[in-house]
């Protein structure tokens, strides 16, 4: 009888374990998703081949900036006004940090212009999602003529 006991509890304390491990993993993963859900998380900017700085280094590296890479505005500055993505994205060194003005919540448009709650840092301006036709929802999902943005849906009623 003792052994059986031992048994059910033990049993019991795995799946009382791998419930809270599975809810804390779905959490994190809804969290992140509810954060990032209109951004391109890439690791990388692309360098647009018009504004990539030549120098000892290879070509192939000299086209790449890895995303929040550290520089330094007096002397390791590799991100200060460079374009990237085909022009989707335009990099600033803001806080020792390449960060891309035209679509970073902290730094929307210049460094340090922090988004308020309900907005998106669309094309570099603090835009208000939950009611703008041309940035319904997310940047640039733009609303079918005739239809309202209401609560980040388009047609919303």
């Amino acid at each position: 009888m003792a052994t059986k006991i031992l048994k059910l509890t033990l049993i019991l304390s795995l799946l009382i374990s791998l419930a809270l491990f599975v809810s804390s993993n779905d959490d994190d993963i809804n969290h992140h998703d509810m954060e990032d859900d209109d951004e391109d998380e890439e690791e990388f900017y692309v360098v647009d081949t018009s504004s990539q700085h030549h120098g000892s280094r290879s070509r192939f590296l000299a086209n790449i900036i890895k995303k929040g890479k550290q520089c330094n505005l007096e002397s390791n500055n590799v991100c200060n006004g460079v374009k990237a993505n085909k022009g989707r994205d335009l990099l600033f060194c803001c806080k020792k940090h390449c960060r891309n003005v035209l679509s970073d919540k902290n730094n929307c448009g210049v460094c340090g212009q922090k988004c308020n709650q309900g907005q998106r840092c669309c094309n570099g301006v603090c835009t208000n999602v939950l009611s703008n036709v041309h940035h319904c929802g997310k940047c640039n999902n733009e609303c079918s003529a005739g239809h309202l943005c209401g609560n980040g849906f388009c047609g919303y009623a």
